[in-house]
């Protein structure tokens, strides 16, 4: 099992970036199939080899993930396209 963790800082606060994780959120669905669900600042992204966290801050959204061992491969790329999704999403 491998983990990726990407953390950013940003100036929207909770309840404007809690907004931009649900953008994110709807986006990875379609994408990927990643099904999303909230657990009070905590937006849960599940499905079959990957299952992760957004946890949204006052001031930063942290991004938690679990690859499963066929997933563990892609490790690199999947954490680049995090880093670009949620650079763009604070943008």
């Amino acid at each position: 099992m491998v983990r990726i963790t990407v953390e950013r800082a940003h100036t929207l606060g909770k309840d404007g970036a809690r907004a931009k994780a649900e953008k994110l959120a709807n986006k990875l669905k379609e994408q990927y199939g990643l099904e999303p669900s909230w657990s009070g600042d905590t937006l849960n992204l599940k499905r079959s080899g990957v299952k992760g966290t957004v946890l949204v801050a006052d001031d930063s959204l942290r991004i938690d993930v679990e690859l499963g061992l066929l997933m563990s491969a892609m490790s690199g790329t999947i954490k680049s396209e995090i880093e670009k999704a949620l650079d763009k999403a604070l943008a």
